[in-house]
């Protein structure tokens, strides 16, 4: 599933359809009327945490990739398209994703400030929701989407290896200091990991994330399925603290 930066890194990719009319329309989808888009001119493209959005004067496309989606910029896959828009000037197609219809004001459906790649991320309701939270475990705090949109399973593994707190730990056991370092380094991780995914160099700097040794401790990492989103887990128990 991409995480946020990479939904990013599309948005900047389509600028070329912004401002111009969709000239035919068609797909797969069983949860858009697709009649509807042809004639239709973009306004805008935004991306919401894992969402990327399709603006259009009256209503929004939201796409959501899903475990396995992908897109294709003025070129197609031999598999049907869940979406095609063909423009004057190229063609976007969309596959193996979930496609729906946004007729509220985008304004009214988003939090923008829970998303990390968004000027108005706010730090401090991040911290708020948190606290809010004593019983959840770090491990699932940074998968929240209503508190951290856009961040994924590399960002739990790697943010919380920076700021050394075992997966594991309890929110509410956190110091106010670990607290304000994890809202921190989730923002500063997500442009790191735009910065690296641009340069096609992010795996070379992993450093718990799918790794075997800790690159501190010289001693095995741990890998666990740990949370209530029993997502994969990489840690070293010797230098992140458990609070509990």
């Amino acid at each position: 599933m991409p995480e946020g930066p990479s939904i990013v890194i599309l948005k900047e990719a389509v600028q070329q359809f912004k401002g111009k009319k969709i000239i035919a329309a068609s797909g797969n989808s069983k949860k858009l009327n697709i009649d509807i888009l042809t004639g239709q001119v973009i306004t805008d493209f935004k991306s919401w945490g894992k969402h990327f959005l399709i603006c259009l004067p009256n209503f929004a496309i939201r796409v959501h990739f899903m475990l396995f989606g992908s897109y294709r910029i003025n070129e197609y896959s031999d598999k049907p398209a869940r979406l095609h828009l063909q423009f004057d000037n190229g063609e976007l197609n969309f596959y193996a994703c979930s496609v729906m219809l946004i007729e509220q004001p985008l304004n009214e459906v988003y939090d923008w400030s829970a998303d990390i790649m968004n000027p108005e991320f706010d730090h401090k309701k991040a911290v708020a929701k948190l606290k809010s939270n004593p019983d959840m475990l770090a491990c699932d705090a940074i998968l929240d989407q209503h508190i951290f949109s856009g961040a994924g399973n590399i960002f739990k593994n790697e943010v919380l290896f920076r700021i050394r707190i075992h997966p594991e730990s309890l929110v509410g056991k956190l110091p106010d200091q670990k607290l304000h370092e994890l809202v921190t380094e989730t923002v500063n991780y997500a442009f790191d990991f735009l910065k690296w995914k641009k340069e096609f160099t992010l795996k070379k700097h992993w450093l718990a994330h799918t790794k075997t040794i800790c690159p501190r401790d010289e001693v095995r990492f741990h890998k666990a399925i740990l949370g209530k989103t029993r997502r994969r887990t990489f840690f070293c128990d010797r230098c992140q603290e458990l609070y509990k």
